[in-house]
């Protein structure tokens, strides 16, 4: 066998492979993202299984308060309502807000701040928060080692030809960006 042929041969095998680790590269990272995305969804989920409770313990006490309760529960049913990462994003940046505001309203009344019930919720959701905090971090980060992979010579060739395509990066609402004002 002439060396030319021979040298054409290891070439193309090792086109090959690159080929192959790459695309296997990449659907690892496109996994990686999306289990990072679930385990958002699972902090999500258990915040939202809390807020029944949390919304029950304050009705009792804010029984005229009832447009903050119901948007709270709005926000909550629309983030199961929302079918694509993007919408569920935003359902839930809606519904951070909408807390925030029910927590505002507790401080109006000092015997719901003292009850235990919603002292233990409050902590449980906050506890919650960190770590939905947490799991967009990590998100974020898979997101980036990932959209680097596909936007990156040569892996982004390998990307355009086997179609993947640039994840979104969990975003902080508007509101969250603002400066906060702190009265005296």
């Amino acid at each position: 066998m002439p060396i030319w042929l021979i040298i054409v041969l290891v070439i193309i095998v090792l086109l090959v492979i690159y080929v192959v680790a790459t695309y296997n590269k990449l659907v690892d990272l496109r996994n990686r993202v999306r289990d990072q995305w679930s385990q958002i969804d699972v902090q999500l989920k258990r915040r939202f299984d809390l807020i029944p409770n949390l919304v029950s313990t304050v009705k009792g006490y804010a029984k005229h308060e009832s447009e903050t309760l119901e948007s709270v529960i709005a926000a909550r049913n629309s983030y199961t309502t929302a079918a694509t990462p993007h919408d569920k994003m935003e359902a839930n940046n809606m519904l951070t807000d909408t807390l925030n505001k029910l927590f505002a309203l507790a401080e109006s009344y000092p015997d719901l701040k003292a009850n235990t019930n919603f002292l233990e919720l409050q902590q449980e959701l906050q506890d919650t928060e960190n770590k939905i905090a947490t799991a967009r971090q990590f998100y974020n980060d898979t997101v980036l080692t990932y959209n680097n992979k596909i936007e990156m010579f040569p892996s982004n060739v390998i990307a355009s030809i086997f179609k993947f395509k640039l994840e979104e990066f969990f975003k902080a609402e508007e509101e969250a960006r603002q400066n906060v004002k702190v009265e005296f």
